[in-house]
């Protein structure tokens, strides 16, 4: 990967500017992060990577894009993509700069319920405002195109039923690419068709939703203002985003009051979770294997005999 000031050719012609300055920070396992210092004393954050990973940086770029127009001015602060491309050998995208402080302790309880509350907001306004790549804004669950999870592909399209496109576009890629690489699951093929009759009588709204929503896609920043960022958005069951805050922790408390105090999930949704955190497991499991695949045997054999415990039905 040549060093990023070779780039600056690159961002004089997209936006006009020089950098006078290329700081590497802390970021995803997938990109190289940097922090671009400008002549006024203002910044950008820019990620780069290969040339062959230019439809990752494409695909969040637009899904940023989606947020911020779900998110008006009432929702979660997101960086604004600013330029997006091959330069060179390198893919590129450039962003607006977050000044993180991303406390959790008890001290930023009032701007992590602020940030529920307005996660809340973005779920909800999405229902009737049109994101970036959608010509309409409808009753069916998915995204115009397919997109990725992570370093995954995520696949989309469309689908009007909830559970049947959790189903066939989330949990059936995942499982049957473990089998195809030698590790499957056991009792994958039950799993899947109780999971379509466990979601069967589940209706939800087909709101927009971030996708991806562990505690290091989302921040407060330094002047107190909740930030989310690194989507994998589509239109689905709003709960998918609550359910990945509570996976793997470092959400307070506070955020999920504050979400609930402004919408309140449905009864059934502490199941739901478990099933919806299962992609996730599965995704991680595919692509660092180890670990997660005993973790996602463990959650469907829960899963399963859970629900013939309780007689397949929700409470």
């Amino acid at each position: 990967m040549p060093h990023p000031a070779t780039l600056t050719p690159w961002l004089a012609e997209q936006l006009g500017i020089e950098p006078v300055g290329w700081t590497a920070v802390g970021g995803g396992c997938i990109h190289s992060a940097w922090r671009l210092d400008l002549s006024d004393g203002s910044r950008l954050f820019a990620k780069t990577n290969g040339a062959s990973s230019l439809p990752l940086l494409e695909t969040e770029a637009e899904g940023l894009q989606a947020l911020a127009a779900a998110a008006g001015e009432e929702g979660p602060l997101v960086p604004r993509p600013l330029a997006w491309g091959l330069a060179g050998p390198s893919a590129v995208l450039v962003l607006s700069w977050l000044d993180l402080d991303g406390g959790r302790s008890a001290a930023h309880g009032p701007q992590w319920c602020c940030l529920g509350a307005a996660l809340a907001g973005l779920h909800r306004h999405s229902l009737t405002r049109l994101c970036v790549a959608e010509d309409r804004v409808g009753t069916a669950f998915g995204w115009p195109r397919d997109n990725v999870i992570g370093a995954f592909p995520q696949r989309n399209g469309w689908d009007g039923i909830w559970g049947r496109f959790f189903v066939e576009r989330r949990l059936a890629p995942q499982l049957e690419h473990l089998a195809r690489s030698g590790t499957p699951l056991r009792q994958a093929e039950t799993l899947l068709e109780r999971a379509g009759q466990w979601l069967h009588n589940h209706h939800p709204d087909p709101c927009l939703v971030h996708g991806d929503l562990w505690s290091g896609n989302a921040a407060i920043t330094a002047a107190g203002q909740g930030a989310i960022f690194d989507p994998a958005v589509y239109r689905g069951d709003r709960e998918v985003d609550l359910a990945m805050a509570r996976l793997f922790g470092g959400f307070p408390e506070a955020f999920f009051a504050g979400y609930e105090a402004a919408w309140p999930l449905p009864s059934g949704h502490r199941f739901r979770s478990d099933l919806y955190n299962l992609y996730h497991l599965l995704n991680h499991a595919n692509l660092f294997g180890g670990s997660y695949l005993g973790q996602c045997q463990a959650r469907m054999d829960n899963l399963l005999n859970r629900r013939a415990q309780e007689g397949g039905g929700w409470s």
